[in-house]
This record gives structure tokens, sequence and C-alpha cells, in this order.
């Protein structure tokens, strides 16, 4: 705790996540020294579900509380927080959702005069019934979806960072019947994350049940919780979409973790992370030492997308902006920017794609700027890694490396070749991910994977969970395994599978924006929920482009992509007015708390507002 009020230390602490079995190595040595972590972590939870209840203007007396208690250190932690709370004069009920309780916590929670409800027949649990039949097991089961449903407050502590997949038994029947199964709480999005949910309250201890700990999806039935209480440092289901919607307001308990030297598994962006993406201009800079973004986007279609890329551009600290377009839109760019330049020259990044018609739209084969884009992204393009390499091949892999920062958005996306240099980065949202996805997979399939297998037939595991056997040689016959939802579901591997299939830098956009290298993982969650309008993503790659034509030596693709996400999402908070985010930043616990005083939901914006705060948000993060 002697750290609380370091401010690096708060800074990394806040905006790091952990995976689980790191955090157990973190914990081990303090769990050596006798350092009484469970206690600690206990307290926590008592004082913070002493604190939802006084801010609905109950009083403990007054108020009724469950826990859901399982069988490890989880369910501890709940135990000694029931069992304080009980002493206060709280009413709280136990449901064992397991076969036993922590000893200690159990024996305390009992002797502070807490009841308790067993649900598993072949349970152990010291003064309490088992061996019951499957009927009562129902019965209680009722019972006990009845108590949560009338309570005011439930104690999430099912289970810890330990478990993997889906909840199982008890506890996804518990899930099931009172929280949600694999989707997002469908309320409004409100600043500090309130929620506007009824009785009960949900208070999670360290991770809401049934969330993917590590990879922030959502794999069935969980508990979506108004407030999350976590220990020691954040997992990456705190930061990472869609789990962090499921884990309401974040709380976290300093138990002093030797964090500096150790790696995070997913870093939060903040305005110091964005700053360092920011070239300020120097005593005798050019505009082409400032950076000059070249544009293949919009159509005669859609010759909309052409102006707002090229206006972010502009605004976004670049020295020049090249367009290329139909006339149409060459028109209306000059209109709205006459500062930028059109045709062909000298770029330090190109930007492709938007408002540019995918392969199956109507009229796609006869557009020229997909004959552009087409022509350009070849010089990207890598060498099977799978291959042997010649002396052209190494040459031609040189050359890609050597072209300048692409970013491939929209309708540019089916033009991406397999294998590209990590300097391309692609601006999927869900729906384009699983079109890429499918194209690529089916691609591996009809390819490599068939010369791969030593049958005639292979298995292949759908979304539904059903198993297929389709002919080895019939790459056709392989259905379509990835769906928009899908990929909402489990974003992370998403962008992950996408990487390691073209080598790009991923950019999966959401309302927490996901960024993914070989070696990194980063979360933007600075974007208000107004930010879903249209034209939005025509801006986010004019500013991506802006950002990778003047990236400072040192900070790498992935680090300027992801702050170019931040300050997307900052500018749009500037535009609304708004103080609701994606992700917001946990209150530290024993340090000093950053509560804000009053929050804004803020109003309406279109993806012109956006532009104009450009500037605003750049200000903001180098100030």
């Amino acid at each position: 705790m002697e750290y609380a009020d370091d401010a690096d230390r708060r800074e990394l602490l806040l905006h790091s996540a952990y995976d689980a079995q790191t955090v157990r190595d973190m914990e081990r040595p303090l769990l050596d020294k006798g350092i009484p972590l469970m206690r600690m972590a206990a307290q926590a939870v008592a004082h913070t579900a002493a604190g939802m209840l006084d801010d609905e203007d109950l009083a403990l007396e007054d108020s009724s509380i469950v826990l859901l208690a399982g069988a490890g250190d989880n369910g501890g932690d709940g135990l000694f927080a029931a069992a304080a709370l009980t002493q206060e004069g709280a009413a709280v009920t136990a449901v064992a959702v397991g076969k036993s309780l922590h000893e200690a916590g159990f024996a305390e929670f009992v002797r502070a005069g807490g009841k308790v409800l067993v649900l598993d027949p072949a349970a152990e649990i010291p003064g309490c019934a088992s061996g019951f039949s499957a009927g009562e097991a129902g019965e209680r089961l009722q019972a006990a979806v009845s108590l949560i449903n009338k309570s005011h407050l439930v104690i999430d502590a099912m289970t810890g960072i330990g478990i993997q997949g889906a909840l199982r038994g008890i506890p996804a029947a518990l899930a099931a019947a009172v929280g949600l199964d694999g989707e997002v709480p469908d309320e409004p999005a409100l600043p500090g994350r309130e929620s506007s949910r009824d009785y009960p309250l949900i208070l999670a201890v360290d991770t809401p049940s049934g969330v993917g700990v590590d990879d922030g999806s959502l794999p069935g039935p969980y508990l979506p919780a108004n407030v999350t209480v976590t220990f020691g440092a954040m997992k990456p289901c705190a930061v990472l979409p869609p789990a962090t919607f499921g884990c309401g307001r974040i709380q976290l308990v300093d138990f002093g973790f030797t964090i500096d030297d150790v790696e995070p598994a997913v870093e939060v962006v903040d305005h110091l992370f964005a700053s360092d993406a920011i070239r300020l201009p120097h005593y005798e800079d050019s505009k082409y030492a400032r950076g000059v973004v070249g544009l293949v986007t919009g159509s005669q279609r859609y010759p909309g997308a052409a102006v707002l890329t090229t206006r972010a551009a502009a605004r976004a600290n670049t020295g020049m902006v090249r367009y290329l377009g139909p006339e149409r839109a060459q028109n209306m760019v000059l209109a709205s920017v006459p500062e930028a330049v059109l045709g062909k020259g000298h770029v330090q990044s190109w930007v492709v794609g938007s408002g540019v018609p995918a392969a199956d739209a109507e009229g796609a084969g006869s557009d020229l700027q997909r004959e552009t884009i087409a022509a350009l992204v070849k010089h990207y393009s890598l060498t099977d890694p799978d291959t042997t390499n010649d002396e052209i091949t190494n040459a031609n892999d040189d050359a890609a490396y050597d072209m300048p920062p692409l970013v491939v958005d929209a309708g540019a996306l089916d033009l991406l070749p397999d294998h590209v240099p990590g300097q391309v980065v692609i601006t999927p949202h869900a729906g384009e991910m699983a079109a890429l996805l499918n194209r690529l997979e089916q691609r591996l399939f009809s390819g490599e994977m068939k010369n791969d297998v030593e049958s005639d037939s292979v298995e292949i595991t759908n979304t539904d969970d059903t198993v297929g056997t389709v002919d080895a040689n019939d790459a056709a016959a392989v259905s379509e395994p990835y769906t928009a939802q899908d990929v909402m579901l489990h974003p992370l591997a998403a962008a992950r599978r996408a990487h390691e299939l073209t080598g790009a830098t991923v950019l999966l956009k959401g309302a927490v924006t996901i960024v993914v290298d070989e070696d990194h993982v980063y979360a933007s969650g600075s974007a208000p929920a107004w930010l879903a309008t249209a034209g939005a993503g025509d801006v986010l790659a004019g500013l991506l482009g802006a950002l990778l034509a003047q990236q400072p030596d040192g900070i790498t693709t992935a680090e300027t992509v992801a702050a170019a996400a931040y300050l997307h999402g900052a500018s749009a908070a500037i535009a609304s007015e708004s103080e609701q985010h994606g992700w917001q930043e946990p209150e530290l616990i024993g340090g000093r708390e950053h509560r804000q005083q009053f929050l804004t939901l803020g109003h309406p914006i279109v993806a012109s507002d956006v532009i104009r705060a450009i500037p605003d948000a750049i200000a903001d993060v180098i100030a």
C-alpha cells in the first residue's frame, strides 16, 4: 500500500492489465510473507457493498444481501466480507454453489449469524444438509433464484481468475437464470459506468463470474456487475470488450505488487501514451517534413468519404494531404479543403478504401479507385512465410518493408494481399472482420491446409459447436465460421487471428477499440457512445494516416495506431461534451480517489463535428 500515492505507479496500475498467471506470480511473494491479502480484499468488498447500498439510501440493517460463494479463495473473500456486513446488521444469505466453502471464511460467517443455502447434493459443508434428491436440488436452485431477485445486493464470489471457458453446472444455471448469456447489457451508456438496472445491485469479487478473464470474451452465461472490486492489478476482462461492459464501475485494491518490470497483457491508452505519437513542429520544418498523407478514398458513389478522410488528415498535425480520386470527389475535396493537393507525388503514408465499394458491391468491377488501390497494395505483398525465399523474393520483400505505412479501410479490405509487413494497418469493424477472416480462412483451407491434411476429409467445428465433415479438396464446402456476432463476443481472438494470417497491424473498431501487433495488445476506450455515427470510421482513417505520416522515431506502428484511436475518441468526447467513455478508469481504493464531482452525458454529433475537435484533442494530450 505504500505505493498508493506514487504518480508513476498509479498511472501504470490503472492502465495495465495482467493475465491470471502473472497475477498469481505477483501475488505469491506477498502470501509467502504472510500478508493477509484475503482479509484486505474482503474489507474492500464489504466497504464497497455498504457504499453501494448507501448510494441507494439503504441502511445496512434494512438491506437484504445474497452472497454467491464458490469453493475457492474468491468465495473466501466473499465470506469474510459477508461476515463483516452481517456483523453490521445486514441480513446476508450465502448460497453455496459448489461442494465446499472456504473453511475459515465459512466459520466466521456462521459465527456472525449468516444463513447458508446449499445447492449441490454432493456438498460437504459442516452443519449443512446434503445428499438430497435431484428434485429437491431443483427446488433449492429455484429458491436461490427467488432469493436473488428479491434482494437488494448480490455479491458474486462464485468463480475466481482460475476458471477457463464458460461456466458449468450450478454457477452456469444461476447465471443463466439471473444474468445474461453471451451478450452485453442492453442499457443506455451512462457516464461513470452508472447502471439503469433495478435491484438487485451486483457486486463482483475480483471478476464477474462467467467472463473470459484473460481475453475479455463472453463465452456463455455470466453475471453483469454494477461494480467490480478487483485485487492487486487489473485483469484483461476489466479493459477488453465485451467483458469490460459487464464489469460496471471498477474499483482496484492495490496490494503493492511489484509491477515495474512485468509485461502487461493489455495496455490501456491514455493522454500520456497518446502524446508520444504526436510530432511537435520544429523550427526549420517544411510542409514535407511535417508529413504528407496520400488518400485513395471516396468514389463516384460515395464522395463524402473523400471529404471526411481529407479533412481529418488535414486537421491532425500533418503538413500536406494529397488526394487521388474521381472528378466529383476531387471537386468536393477542394471545396472543403482548398489546401489539399490533387494527384500523385511523394507521401509518408497512404490511406485507402474509405468510401470505396467492396468487391461484392454493384459496379465495383469498373470502379477506378479499386484499380488504383489494387495496384498500390501489390507493392506491400510479402512472400508466403512458409515458402523458401530466393534472392528475387528477398528483394521484393525488402521493397515491401521499405514502403510507407498503409491504412487499409472498408472497401479495400478484400484487396489486401495474403501476407504484408507490419506497417500495413487494417481497420475493420466487426462485420468487416468476419468477412475478412472468412476469406482468409477459406483461402488457407483451399491452399495450405488442403496440402497438409492426411486424409480425404477433415472436421470443421462450426459456431454452433456442431461438427461437420467435408471433402478436404472441396474448399467451397467449408461453411463460413465467423459472423459479426462471433467477432463481437471474441474480439481479441479475432484480431489476433487476423494479424496471424496477414502480418498486418490490426485495429478492430468498437466502443473499446483493440489494436494488435506481433507483441502487444492495446485498448482504447476514450470514445463516447455518441461516436456511433455515419462517417466516423472515415474520420479515423484520415487521422490514422496523418499520425503515421509524422510517426516519431522509436514509436511502433501499433503504438501510433492506438494513439490515433484514442485521439479519435477524445475528439468525439470534446465534440459531444460527454464524460461517458467506452472504458472508465478504475477508482483506486486506498489511494487518492479520482472521482469526478459531476458527469455530463453530452449530446449527439456527426462525423464533421469530430473533425473540428481534433486540434483540441491534440492540444489536450500534449499540454
